[in-house]
């Protein structure tokens, strides 16, 4: 059985915020309404999607050009990520989306998100790296990551 949902916020595989979709039953019930990523359909929130949808093409329309900005400064820069590490240069653990926010906030001066990080395979050991992050819809940048000892 499927459920009409209002999407919230992105979901990836799944829409942008204010897309009305089909899921199942449980996903919607179980997964993306008590994460507030979506609400159940209804002809009130059908207007409440319209809503977001405006606000989404405002935004997109005003933000295209900054992200191409920040794609040539994220490109030009690399990334030094400053991890805890053993003897033999594997980490204690991986490097994690919010640790290249973080870095990369630190590096450059731009706030991004952590959920556009896209990490291929975790990073498990020091040296140089190459993540993919999505700025825009129509706007992706490749970061260099240095990933260095604490």
């Amino acid at each position: 059985m499927a459920t009409k949902i209002i999407l919230q916020q992105e979901v990836t595989g799944l829409g942008s915020a204010g897309d009305v979709v089909e899921v199942k039953d449980g996903y919607a019930r179980n997964y993306l309404i008590p994460r507030g990523d979506a609400i159940r359909w209804s002809r009130g929130a059908e207007s409440q999607a319209e809503s977001i949808k405006a606000a989404r093409a405002a935004r997109s329309v005003r933000d295209e050009a900054h992200a191409a900005e920040i794609k040539t400064k994220l490109e030009s820069n690399t990334v030094n990520v400053k991890v805890r590490s053993g003897k033999d240069g594997r980490l204690y653990g991986a490097v994690t989306a919010a640790d290249i926010a973080a870095a990369v906030n630190e590096t450059t001066g731009e706030s991004i998100d952590k959920r556009t990080i896209a990490l291929g395979n975790p990073i498990k050991g020091l040296g140089a790296h190459e993540v993919s992050v999505k700025l825009h819809d129509e706007v992706s940048a490749k970061v260099a990551l240095n990933v260095v000892p604490a």
